[in-house]
């Protein structure tokens, strides 16, 4: 039994020619046939007619979550992830550093063959000290979290393969290869990632490429199979999900 997930940081929905075109990153994502799917770069108008993310999530049969970081005049934009699964915890934390663009991190918690399944996605600022402060942020976050599987994944915007913040969470996660996904006709750049605990879970990690997935976004998506066989049938661990830090959490939907 595999989990499929997924990160795609969508552009606005502009591709590389352009256009903005949401009929083709839902293209994208009917190809990729995720399980969970987080987005970056999701703008979406709640009393519009013109509510990307829903449309999304209804083109490809996902429930969403909204992470938005900005909100304005009725438009929002930021963070989401679609789910195919039956979600047991959401919770939203701003890691956002004064005087640059809000950021905030979606915790996703799931329970699949017996298992606590974790999931973390957020986009970090493209500011080196930015970049430094919110790893701070997030690798509490992460040693928070109590479960069987624990995936982060998201837009981190860090292309120095020795920098600080992939170190910190290579210390955590898997050290797995990625390949690169910017810009998506001739990607150079390892500006997205999937981090997975424990690494051995990983049955494999690619980029999306097909025709679509190279004109729709400057970004390509990046995907990963895990799997979800139990090291231990006999025993398994159950484990109840922790709550956010108290001044950081924007707010919790228990299901």
């Amino acid at each position: 039994m595999c989990l499929r997930v997924a990160t795609y940081n969508i552009h606005r929905g502009v591709g590389w020619d352009g256009v903005e075109d949401y009929l083709r990153i839902a293209a994208v994502l009917s190809e990729i046939d995720a399980d969970i799917i987080a987005l970056q770069e999701v703008t979406s108008h709640s009393e519009k007619s013109d509510d990307v993310l829903a449309y999304l999530a209804a083109a490809v049969g996902m429930v969403a979550i909204e992470g938005f970081t900005l909100t304005a005049a009725g438009a929002r934009y930021g963070n989401a992830i679609l789910s195919k699964l039956p979600v047991a915890f959401v919770s939203l934390t701003d890691i956002s550093v004064k005087g640059r663009e809000p950021r905030g991190v979606i915790r996703v918690d799931f329970y699949l063959n017996g298992q606590t399944v974790v999931v973390l996605a957020t986009h970090l600022g493209l500011g080196i000290r930015e970049r430094h402060i919110q790893t701070k942020e997030l690798l509490a976050l992460v040693n928070e979290v109590e479960s069987n599987i624990n995936v982060l994944l998201g837009d981190f915007n860090e292309w120095f393969p020795l920098g600080g913040l992939l170190g910190a969470l290579g210390k955590i996660f898997s050290t797995y290869q990625t390949p690169a996904t910017f810009p998506s006709r001739r990607p150079l750049l390892k500006l997205d990632r999937i981090w997975l605990k424990p690494a051995e879970k990983i049955v494999s990690l690619r980029t999306h490429v097909t025709k679509l997935s190279l004109v729709a976004s400057d970004h390509l998506p990046l995907v990963m199979d895990i799997s979800l066989k139990r090291a231990n049938a006999h025993n398994p661990r159950t484990i109840i999900p922790s709550r956010s830090r108290g001044d950081k959490s924007l707010h919790e939907i228990h299901f």
